[in-house]
C-alpha cells in the first residue's frame, strides 16, 4: 500500500519524527519524536500538521498544549476526537468532564499513566476535598476512573491497576429540600406580577410534570398534546430515546395559555416554549437567574432551587403509596429496580403516568395532615 507523505515529519531508522520549519517553530511548534513508525505515530503526525494548518488559517501565534506521546493528556485529547466522545458530548454528562479535567491536567497531563502513584491520587483528592468540597471530590474520582478505563482501552495502562481504587469514593449526601404546592403557587403569582411570565408558566408546568429544569426549558410547541382526559407533554429522553409524558392540570393549562398569549411571537413545531422577558429561549444561566430573582422576592434568604420541584412531586407520590412502576413512568427514570420488566409490561402511557398523579394527591393530603 502506498502511503502519503505527511508534511513536516520524517521516518528515520524505523521511527517517525516531527520536524517543524523555522516558521512553525515561531508559531509554537517544537521538534518531537513520535515513536515507532506505525498507525499511531502517523495519526499523531497528521494531528500536528492539521494543528499547524488551523493555526495558520486563524493567524494565531500560539497553540494548545501538545502532550507527550502516550501521556494522560495525549490520551484525553485522542479520546475527544473519537465518536464515543462525541456521543457523550451530546448528553448532560459532558459538563462533568471539562471542569474535572482542568483539575487533573496541571498535575497529570504530561504523565505516563503507568507511573501514577497512589500517593499522588490521594493528595489530589484531599486538595479538591478541602478547596471544593465533597461533591467535586466525588466527581473527580468518577471522572478519573472513567478516563482510566479509556486509557486501558488504548493499551496505555492495565485496567485493574487504577491507583484511585485505594480511595473509597462515597457519594455525598443528596439534596433533601422540597417545595409545598402553596409555595409554588406564590412564586408563580409573584413572577406573573413582576413580568416574569415565562417563569410563572414554567414552574407551574414543572410542578405538574415533574420534569427537570433542563427538560422543561427545552419543551417545544409540537410536544404539547392531549387525549380524552386532558393535556400533556409527550417528549423523549436524549439518553434513552424513550417516551416521557408530563401530564398537566387544568390550572397549569390556563397559566400556560395565558403566557403564550403574552408572547410577541407565534410558536411553531420545534420552537422552544419558555422564554425570558426579552423573548429569547431560556438557557441554564438565564433560567436560574430569573427563578432566583423571583424566589428572593417571595422567600428572602431561601436557598431552595428550581430542581427541588421534581423531588417534591416524588415525595408526594411516595407518601401516597404510588406504585414504583407508575412513579418511574412519571419521572422518566428507573426508580423501580427491575427496569427491564417494567418497560416490557408497563410502557409509559398517559394512563400509567396518571396513576402517579393520583398518588401525589393522596400524598399531599397525608403530608398536610402530619404537619404540626
Amino acid at each position: 500500500m502506498v502511503q502519503i507523505d505527511i508534511p513536516y515529519s520524517k521516518v528515520k531508522h524505523g521511527r517517525r519524527y516531527f520536524q517543524p520549519t523555522p516558521e512553525l517553530k515561531a508559531m509554537g511548534f517544537e521538534a518531537r519524536a513520535l515513536g515507532p513508525e506505525g498507525p499511531e505515530a502517523r495519526a499523531e503526525a497528521w494531528r500536528l500538521y492539521e494543528s499547524w494548518k488551523k493555526a495558520k488559517l486563524t493567524g494565531t501565534t500560539s497553540l494548545e498544549k501538545v502532550y507527550p506521546m502516550r501521556s494522560i493528556g495525549w490520551a484525553f485529547e485522542r479520546y475527544r476526537r473519537t465518536d464515543a466522545w462525541k456521543a457523550k458530548m451530546s448528553s448532560t454528562r459532558r459538563k462533568g468532564w471539562e471542569p474535572m479535567w482542568r483539575i487533573i491536567e496541571p498535575i497529570f497531563g504530561d504523565v505516563d499513566p503507568r507511573t501514577v502513584q497512589i500517593e499522588a491520587i490521594e493528595e489530589l483528592y484531599a486538595i479538591v476535598m478541602e478547596r471544593h468540597g465533597k461533591h467535586d471530590a466525588h466527581r473527580l474520582i468518577k471522572i478519573w476512573r472513567a478516563l482510566w478505563k479509556v486509557m486501558a482501552a488504548m493499551a496505555l495502562c492495565e485496567r485493574d491497576s487504577d491507583p484511585s481504587k485505594i480511595i473509597r469514593n462515597k457519594a455525598p449526601r443528596g439534596r433533601t429540600e422540597t417545595w409545598a404546592p402553596g409555595e409554588i403557587a406564590r412564586i408563580a403569582k409573584r413572577a406573573w406580577r413582576e413580568g416574569f411570565h415565562g417563569i410563572a408558566a414554567l414552574v407551574t408546568v414543572s410542578w405538574d410534570t415533574q420534569f427537570s429544569p433542563v427538560d422543561c426549558r427545552k419543551l417545544t410547541a409540537k410536544e404539547r398534546t392531549r387525549d380524552a382526559r386532558g393535556e400533556f407533554f409527550d417528549t423523549s429522553r436524549g439518553k434513552t430515546g424513550q417516551a416521557v409524558l408530563g401530564t398537566l392540570t387544568r390550572r397549569s393549562v390556563r397559566v400556560l395559555d395565558a403566557y403564550l398569549g403574552k408572547l410577541c411571537i407565534e410558536l411553531h413545531g420545534d420552537a422552544v416554549i419558555f422564554r425570558n422577558r426579552s423573548g429569547k429561549a431560556y438557557t441554564a444561566d438565564t433560567l436560574g437567574d430569573d427563578f432566583r430573582t423571583v424566589r428572593n422576592l417571595v422567600f428572602p434568604g431561601d436557598k431552595r432551587m428550581l430542581l427541588d420541584i421534581r423531588r417534591s412531586g416524588a415525595v408526594e407520590a411516595v407518601a401516597g403509596e404510588a406504585d414504583p412502576a407508575s412513579l418511574s413512568a412519571k419521572m422518566g427514570n428507573s426508580i423501580d429496580q427491575n427496569r427491564f420488566l417494567q418497560e416490557t409490561y408497563l410502557p409509559r402511557k398517559a394512563a400509567t403516568v396518571r396513576l402517579a398523579d393520583e398518588a401525589r394527591k393522596r400524598g399531599r393530603t397525608i403530608i398536610r395532615g402530619n404537619k404540626i
